[in-house]
């Protein structure tokens, strides 16, 4: 078996003699032929798909495809050659109807034939590479009706046209105009873009640039915005309703280029209608629209934060430097928070709430609130008078609102420090009058300071108010081991920590006898329950309230300061007193003393003394009575003194003195602090760093930061390097 030897076996195909008709395919052509002629002549009732379709899959079979497909190219051109001459021959407006009509018929015979040779499409074309029927036959009809030299121009032409007799407020076909672009769309992009959307965008432009012109010439800021907003509108539906969904974006640069792009500063700022008047005048919705048709183009919106910017600067400058608006510091601020609330309302309306507008408003507002070296102080005295009086009857959201404006001030600030200062000074004579609106008030101020300067700005003000409550205390128990005091005057003493309160200097004045012994008396209790303890009496910051009993047996209370106090009691063993001896017997200092007498014989209403001469001013010549004659409706009379409310100039420097004393050791504890960690460093980057660490509370002056480190090198905190004399190292 192994012997035998192997054979190979080969199976063949059968191979079977097809004898084919030498004019087969000129017969078979010729039927399929005559189907298409039928087809385009509106006759297809007639035809056995069934058969033309076998016919066309043995053409193909019978590797016939070249000449069935060569076949149809030549059959399809002639007809649409014919179709051509018919839409060319349409007159007027029947054109684009003829054109669509014609367009209809070529697609549905179009499907007609490629179901007929759909063997042909799926086989043969792949095959040999060949363009699909459905693409040739869109591809034909581009070449023999749309570009043929007739129809190409006055196609566009009447395209164009009726696009500008729409914009000019005529109606047109929109149904025919959207099937007519809808058709070059499907003969490809490139179709569309070249013979409609480019020269549509350029004559676009053209139509634009001169409706701008007119528009400009003759309308004001907010009408031309109003133009320009339905124009682009009108583009934007125009798209929806019967262009590529893709010109959107290229038609609305246009209208945006030409009618905002090109005038935007004319438009900002046009006369008596620019941005500055939309701005003085609060036009919301002008301003609204100017930002969102801005905002379209480059460099739009900052066009717009520029002038605003500028604008808001030159108001707040003008606002902070006119003498006139400076007389009344609450006045002055006041102007400041409307004009604040004025601009935030129109980011918030008109501007989006856009946090690039928020970051300009805020920095103009710190340009010029602190081109006002007195804003500090103008600050705090709007808060004594809101703590004060301001409040009353105000609910507790309101108090919130306005005192959180206060700190979105205070947070303009640059020397944060000299607010602390004044608010200090006022807040120790809210405390200690008892002039204080609300307690709860007062600390949610505090705590907003903290929040926003830490601990080490408020301690001393929370030091106040435990103060505060710790003189109640004293009060009771001093009361209570002194039960015989029940029957004389009342005192009530407030004892306040050195470093707490703002410091005044300790005048003595001679009070009455029986307010002395009363005094004396606290003394001992006080000293005895504390030890290790010194007071000292502040006579300047108190107040008292006495009876007083005038020519016609008329009674009133007075609530006076503990100056006019000593002054009135002299009166009770004298009836006239010259301005040297009330001097004399008081001990009060000349300025305070003439302040004090000024408030009790020249205020009309409050005049418990009279005064030869009579003149609105204290002279030293002076005689003093009290006036018998005085009378007012109220039982309790308060005779407030005669102060400025804002410091005089003398004040004002040693404030200013002061802020500058306390703010070395906080330059130098900020230079070690930097040293320390950073071991050695040059001399600009310390003053940028210590600039950067002090900023919550005062802008550090170059100079003084200069001072305080030749301070350090002398104390020998810090030296110089040897060979490079702005570099320094810190020594441990």
């Amino acid at each position: 078996m192994s012997n035998q030897k192997k054979r190979n076996f080969q199976i063949e195909a059968f191979k079977h003699r097809v004898v084919v008709d030498p004019k087969y395919a000129e017969k078979t052509w010729s039927i399929l032929e005559h189907a298409i002629h039928e087809i385009y002549n509106h006759n297809a009732s007639g035809l056995s798909f069934e058969e033309l379709y076998r016919n066309a899959y043995n053409m193909v079979l019978h590797k016939f495809g070249e000449k069935l497909y060569s076949g149809l190219v030549a059959t399809m051109t002639a007809h649409l050659k014919e179709i051509s001459k018919s839409i060319e021959a349409a007159q007027g407006d029947l054109f684009l109807e003829e054109l669509n009509r014609k367009w209809n018929d070529h697609n549905k015979a179009l499907q007609m034939i490629r179901d007929i040779l759909m063997y042909m499409d799926r086989t043969y074309i792949p095959n040999t590479h060949k363009t699909p029927v459905h693409e040739l036959g869109l591809n034909l009809w581009r070449d023999n009706v749309i570009h043929s030299s007739k129809i190409q121009s006055r196609l566009l032409s009447m395209l164009l046209e009726l696009v500008h007799r729409e914009r000019t407020g005529e109606v047109i076909d929109r149904g025919l105009m959207r099937n007519i672009i809808k058709m070059l769309m499907d003969l490809g992009s490139s179709v569309y873009q070249e013979d409609f959307e480019k020269p549509f965008l350029e004559v676009s432009a053209e139509f634009y640039m001169g409706e701008s012109q007119k528009f400009i010439e003759c309308c004001d800021c907010g009408d031309y915005l109003k133009k320009a907003e339905l124009r682009l509108n009108e583009e934007i539906e125009r798209v929806t309703h019967y262009l590529d969904v893709k010109s959107e974006v290229k038609i609305t640069n246009v209208v945006e280029k030409e009618m905002i792009a090109n005038h935007m500063m004319r438009l900002v700022h046009m006369e008596n209608s620019g941005l500055v008047n939309m701005l003085l005048d609060d036009k919301y919705e002008d301003l609204g629209r100017m930002y969102n048709l801005f905002r379209r183009v480059p460099n739009g919106l900052s066009t717009i934060r520029d002038v605003m910017t500028s604008h808001l600067r030159e108001i707040g400058k003008q606002l902070v430097t006119d003498a006139e608006k400076l007389r009344d510091p609450v006045e002055f601020v006041q102007r400041l928070l409307d004009e604040k609330d004025k601009y935030d309302s129109i980011i918030s309306q008109a501007f989006s709430n856009d946090k690039t507008f928020q970051n300009a408003l805020n920095s103009s507002f710190e340009y010029f609130i602190n081109l006002n070296n007195r804003s500090p102080e103008f600050i705090s005295l709007y808060v004594d008078d809101k703590l004060r009086k301001g409040l009353k009857g105000v609910s507790e959201e309101d108090v919130e609102i306005i005192l959180d404006k206060v700190m979105m001030l205070f947070r303009y600030l640059q020397e944060k420090d000299v607010f602390e200062k004044y608010y200090k000074q006022h807040l120790a004579k809210r405390l200690l009058s008892g002039k204080t609106v609300s307690d709860d008030a007062e600390r949610s101020l505090i705590v907003k300071l903290k929040t926003e300067c830490g601990y080490q700005f408020t301690s001393k003000l929370e030091g106040m108010f435990t103060d505060m409550k710790t003189s109640q205390d004293t009060m009771q128990g001093f009361y209570a081991s002194h039960p015989e005091l029940t029957d004389g005057p009342t005192l009530v003493v407030q004892v306040l920590t050195t470093g707490s309160w703002p410091t005044q200097p300790s005048i003595t004045c001679n009070l009455p006898a029986e307010m002395s012994a009363l005094c004396e008396k606290f003394r001992s209790y006080y000293l005895g329950t504390h030890t290790g303890r010194r007071l000292s009496w502040q006579t300047n910051m108190g107040t008292a309230d006495i009876k007083a009993t005038f020519g016609k047996g008329q009674k009133h209370e007075l609530n006076v300061s503990t100056y006019q106090m000593c002054v009135l009691m002299l009166f009770n063993n004298a009836d006239r007193l010259s301005y040297k001896e009330v001097e004399q017997a008081t001990g009060i200092p000349a300025s305070d003393l003439k302040r004090c007498l000024q408030s009790m014989a020249c205020v009309k209403g409050k005049n418990v003394l009279r005064k030869e001469p009579m003149s609105k001013d204290i002279g030293e010549d002076d005689a003093f009575f009290v006036n018998d004659k005085f009378t007012s409706k109220f039982y309790k009379v308060k005779i407030g003194t005669v102060v400025a409310q804002k410091e005089s100039e003398p004040e004002k420097q040693e404030t200013r003195q002061r802020v500058e004393e306390d703010r070395k050791p906080q330059i130098e504890a900020a230079i070690v602090r930097i040293m320390k960690s950073r071991r050695v460093l040059d001399h600009n980057n310390i003053i940028a760093e210590v600039t950067k660490q002090l900023q919550s509370r005062f802008l550090a002056n170059p100079t003084e930061i200069k001072k305080r480190i030749e301070s350090l090198i002398e104390r020998d905190f810090l030296e110089r390097d040897n060979n490079d004399r702005k570099l320094y190292r810190y020594l441990a």
